[in-house]
């Protein structure tokens, strides 16, 4: 496949979660009937097209829930209300996450927020602001601005790193347009990623243990959280919160899984080396379970588990936390030994 139509492939889909839906049938059709096994266990399509290639294998395993969005416009808190939040459910995320969107309502309104779902919202606009794409990306963040006007929330909330980057750049994004530069500035200064603003307003609900004794956990560190958002305590001091939790630090935290937004389809080579690289860093902690705060990363780490032939449980710190609140325990034994 040429660049040029390969790129008009993502920038027509990728950031359109309806259009992304579509594909899904498909896609679930293709692993369903065993073409995903074939087709990577011949790797003819790598010879065919790498970049295709580079796409289908970070492919996840298809879930009925990525065919539908289960949440309402507004979830009561649970607890006495302390804050009304909004909520951004990103493309990947509520396509190939959704367990992730749903835990994050769960954990918020347990901790006493009032979260609020926007259904116009659409893409936060990453995908084509990190590629140069500037009128695609100025349209996408004003439909998202428009999308969140008059919902009188404390904070917008994103729980996928890369998102967050790009929701908090809203004000330089759209600084040349009269009509929306301020309303864009306003915007961006109400942003918080999940775990930046339950580190900030502080946990109320109670928490339990995960495992019987100690889980020992690795925090992987994602580019737009740490670089973009200088966001690196808050996660850990969470994760720290849960009884019996001990965390391990990798080696070079800070060096990029390859994923990069789109650079892992884009630059299959190098990006897989980034990410064997940073799966063997993770390997090397001993941790039972990794912990991942952004879709892309988590996507390009289970590759490359795979890869190396391990099986290694990946959560998102919100489903941690979930699973803390909520009493339930995980089942690691489903998990081979390392």
């Amino acid at each position: 496949m040429g660049d040029r139509l390969y790129r008009e492939l993502i920038f027509r889909v990728f950031p359109y979660p309806d259009r992304l839906r579509l594909l899904l049938y498909p896609l679930w059709l293709y692993q369903k009937l065993g073409l995903q096994q074939l087709v990577r266990g011949t790797r003819l399509l790598k010879q065919f097209s790498p970049r295709l290639a580079a796409m289908e294998s970070i492919l996840p395993q298809l879930s009925p829930a990525a065919f539908r969005d289960r949440l309402p416009v507004v979830i009561p808190a649970r607890r006495e209300k302390r804050y009304r939040v909004g909520m951004i459910l990103g493309c990947v995320q509520r396509l190939f996450f959704s367990q992730v969107n749903e835990a994050t309502v769960r954990v918020l309104t347990a901790n006493g927020c009032e979260v609020v779902i926007p259904q116009a919202q659409g893409c936060c606009a990453a995908l084509p602001a990190h590629q140069g794409q500037e009128a695609q990306a100025q349209t996408l963040a004003r439909t998202m601005i428009d999308g969140f006007a008059g919902t009188g929330v404390d904070a917008i909330i994103i729980n996928a790193a890369g998102c967050g980057h790009t929701l908090k750049e809203y004000g330089h994004i759209l600084d040349s347009d009269p009509q929306y530069c301020n309303k864009a500035r306003e915007f961006a200064a109400n942003v918080r990623d999940v775990q930046e603003f339950l580190a900030e307003v502080g946990l109320t609900a109670p928490l339990s243990p995960l495992v019987a004794g100690e889980l020992t956990l690795v925090y992987q560190d994602a580019c737009h959280l740490l670089h973009g958002q200088k966001i690196s305590l808050q996660p850990r001091q969470l994760l720290q919160q849960i009884p019996g939790v001990k965390l391990r630090e990798p080696l070079d935290a800070a060096l990029c899984c390859g994923s990069a937004g789109i650079y892992n389809m884009l630059q299959p080579g190098v990006a897989d080396e980034l990410g064997a690289q940073k799966v063997t860093n993770l390997l090397n902690t001993g941790a039972v379970a990794i912990a991942s705060a952004n879709p892309g990363c988590s996507l390009q780490i289970q590759k490359h588990l795979r890869l190396q032939g391990k099986n290694l449980p990946l959560y998102h710190p919100i489903e941690l936390l979930d699973c803390s609140i909520r009493g339930d325990r995980l089942n690691l034994s489903t998990y081979s030994a390392q």
